[in-house]
């Protein structure tokens, strides 16, 4: 995982997408935030660039391809599988069944998204900072020199 990498938001109601960049502005992180709102498009970009993300943000719920294929088919990817960009759930609600299927997708996380700004803000602090401290195959030596 590239910790200075830019974390993809993949999200299609422009409303939460501009909650989301506020509280990102407001946080101040180093990555460069980058919003898809649809699926498609976040994995051509994931398949064609040579950057890696830091992170990846996904609604479950989304038009064409949903957030769940979207990880099946990174999981599907050896070159996208290799770069361990983490990849989280998060949405307005969760069904047992969704739950259930992310993890069986190896999902890092499910997240219910807070209605609550300052709740939000805080729930992505956590998962930021989380990761930030967390090491992944890729950059471990580099982490211990």
């Amino acid at each position: 995982m590239n910790k200075s990498g830019p974390i993809i938001i993949i999200e299609d109601d422009i409303d939460d997408q501009e909650v989301l960049s506020e509280i990102f502005t407001e946080l101040n992180y180093p990555n460069e935030i980058i919003f898809f709102s649809e699926s498609e498009l976040a994995l051509d970009y994931l398949t064609q660039t040579e950057i890696e993300p830091f992170l990846v943000l996904s609604d479950i719920n989304m038009p064409k391809l949903s957030g769940m294929e979207l990880r099946e088919k990174i999981i599907n990817n050896e070159d996208l599988r290799l770069k361990s960009i983490p990849y989280l759930f998060f949405s307005t609600s969760a069904e047992q069944t969704h739950v259930i299927d992310a993890y069986s997708r190896s999902i890092q996380g499910f997240f219910i998204k807070p209605h609550s700004y300052d709740k939000l803000k805080k729930v992505l602090v956590k998962i930021v900072e989380y990761w930030q401290e967390c090491e992944s195959p890729k950059y471990i030596k580099n982490a211990q020199q």
